[in-house]
């Protein structure tokens, strides 16, 4: 499923190479489609592996760790936005920042709940018991919940009414990245190398950010 949707995503590269300017209306909406359309195909490839009983011999963690997967990799998607108008100078790809964050908190959503509900049965001394005996859960759980300011003010009427507080707020997406990645390096066990890609692209994306923030003006003054 992977493989799948990462050739969808270089064919949606090439289609949009192929403009050599930014996409009109229409072509915008089809891009927008196409992106929900993707988006979607993680949870209809659980539910459809749910009822074909095909989730693995432990159903629970398989969707926990799926729902998780993705999650991290729609929100380094949304990362990567900026880094391509920095190293490009094209904008208009920005314009599909709300979606992907809002399907990023979705997939988060859905993967706490997994873990809330269908792992512990909303028992929460065991919850406890277990966010303290494991630090990656405590890690995952401050995560999550940092997202959910991002997700409630993420609509144009708390954009005006925050205004100026907005962007400093938003700018948490940082933190939630960071911790995402090492809440995932640490519930992997033995093979690393999935988390340690997932580290490898923040840090690439986050050092574009940082070269074009605080390097490249420097090198011009």
């Amino acid at each position: 499923m992977q493989v799948w949707i990462y050739e969808n995503i270089f064919k949606l590269t090439q289609m949009l190479d192929i403009f050599g300017k930014a996409p009109d209306k229409q072509q915008l909406v089809r891009i927008k489609y196409m992106v929900f359309v993707l988006c979607l195909i993680p949870l209809s490839r659980l539910v459809w592996m749910g009822f074909n009983d095909d989730l693995g011999a432990n159903p629970v963690e398989f969707v926990e760790r799926s729902t998780g997967y993705w999650t991290l990799f729609i929100l380094l998607a949304t990362l990567s936005l900026t880094p391509i108008r920095l190293l490009t100078g094209r904008v208009w790809q920005l314009q599909l920042r709300r979606m992907l964050g809002l399907y990023m908190f979705f997939y988060a959503c859905l993967h706490v709940i997994t873990y809330l509900w269908l792992d512990y049965s909303f028992m929460w001394p065991d919850i406890i018991k277990d966010i303290i005996k494991h630090p990656y859960v405590l890690v995952g759980s401050a995560a999550f919940l940092l997202t959910i300011p991002l997700a409630v003010t993420s609509n144009n009427a708390m954009i005006r009414k925050l205004r100026d507080r907005w962007k400093p707020l938003h700018r948490a997406v940082y933190v939630i990245a960071i911790l995402g990645v090492v809440h995932f390096l640490w519930l992997v066990k033995k093979d690393l190398r999935e988390p340690l890609l997932f580290i490898a692209v923040l840090a690439l994306l986050l050092g574009v950010r940082v070269y074009y923030s605080y390097i490249k003006p420097k090198k011009k003054a």
